[in-house]
């Protein structure tokens, strides 16, 4: 008693100031140093460290020059849209970073030579192909614990098959088994992957809502848990196809950031994935420089700076190969222009399509997709 009228005493002769000191230090003793700080203390912390993408058009797009470290990402559309092509540019382009790379093959379905062309290093990507959902998170988990992963991406969560599943006999129900299981694995990883500074990238497939009359009909699997912990969102589809004569060459792709928890969302990008090579770099710096009015075209003709890069864009393209040092100066402008100064492409006429701009509000697409009813099966 006379002890906790002493504490009492001394409690009241503090200051404010001197009791939120002894309240820090008591917190640190008990849970470590850095269990809580100033904010202005972790200015070095503030600053967004992004992996680029590899495709300059979503770089501009997502607002940082590429995806957060540290944070949950997560890709999806509609089949064949692009998803994975995405995934393995942003790990190539970690790896050219001199940064380690992990592939969760839930879907059993990476193609090492399409990986190979895209510039992936296949001898130093780690990757697993797990049996069930449980074994895949719980790798992931392994990983990013470590600490010594810069990226991690699992392809796909629709794969994600939990264990009781997997035992059980076909057509079984199994109604919300999948989302419980993410919701878990979200809850025990946002954490770690902040404190390790991973970037993990989760690819979702999309279902559709059934006797939806009003609105988006189409939802991603696994529940709602990764759509909440996800700091960013990239919406990738076909938008057209790429062909010369009747030869389909590849197609034109359209990512729109649907959610942006580091920049301004609602953003698009177009750029273009031709078959068996993937995305045309070249082909996104001619387009975005064309918009910025870095690069001049004249009719068919295209011109850097006075020098003719060529009639047509397969031909400036061949031309910009052989001149690394001009495409290197060439993108640097774009993302100074656009990320630095914060300048906006210039569109080109009623008709013309912008490669990185704000999508439209009054585009009923660009609302933020519909929940599904609870209990419905992800």
């Amino acid at each position: 008693m006379a002890e906790k009228d002493k504490r009492a005493k001394t409690d009241k002769s503090m200051t404010r100031e001197e009791a939120l000191e002894n309240a820090l230090r008591n917190i640190e003793k008990a849970h470590g140093k850095g269990a809580i700080m100033r904010l202005g203390e972790a200015k070095a912390n503030m600053n967004v460290e992004v992996i680029s993408t590899g495709i300059l058009p979503l770089d501009i797009a997502l607002g940082v020059g590429g995806i957060p470290r540290g944070r949950i990402i997560e890709v999806f559309g509609p089949e064949s849209s692009g998803k994975t092509t995405v995934t393995l540019h942003m790990i190539a382009e970690a790896q050219k970073a001199g940064g380690i790379a992990a592939f969760i093959d839930a879907e059993h379905a990476l193609d090492p030579e399409y990986a190979r062309k895209l510039g992936v290093n296949i001898e130093e990507l780690l990757i697993s192909q797990p049996d069930t959902g449980e074994q895949a998170l719980e790798i992931v988990d392994a990983l990013v614990h470590s600490a010594a992963i810069d990226i991690i991406v699992v392809d796909s969560v629709a794969a994600l098959v939990p264990k009781s599943e997997i035992d059980g006999d076909m057509g079984t129900s199994v109604v919300g088994l999948q989302a419980r299981l993410m919701s878990q694995a979200m809850r025990k990883l946002t954490g770690i992957i902040s404190k390790t500074r991973t970037a993990a990238v989760f690819i979702n497939q999309l279902r559709e809502k059934i006797g939806v009359t009003y609105g988006n009909p189409e939802v991603t699997t696994g529940g709602r848990a990764l759509k909440f912990y996800a700091s960013v969102r990239i919406d990738v589809r076909r938008a057209d196809s790429i062909k010369q004569g009747t030869e389909s060459l590849g197609n034109r792709t359209r990512a729109k950031i649907v959610k942006n928890k580091v920049a301004p969302p609602f953003k698009t990008a177009e750029f273009d994935i031709i078959y068996g090579e993937g995305v045309s770099r070249l082909g996104s710096i001619i387009d975005m420089g064309v918009e910025l009015d870095i690069v001049d075209k004249s009719g068919a003709w295209f011109s850097y700076e006075g020098t003719r890069l060529g009639q047509g864009k397969e031909n400036a393209k061949a031309t910009l190969e052989e001149k690394p040092e001009m495409i290197a100066e060439i993108e640097e402008k774009i993302r100074t222009k656009l990320l630095v100064e914060g300048e906006k492409p210039k569109k080109k006429g009623a008709g013309s399509k912008t490669v990185a701009t704000e999508a439209s509000a009054q585009d009923p697409s660009d609302l933020p997709e519909q929940e599904p009813p609870m209990g419905e099966d992800e």
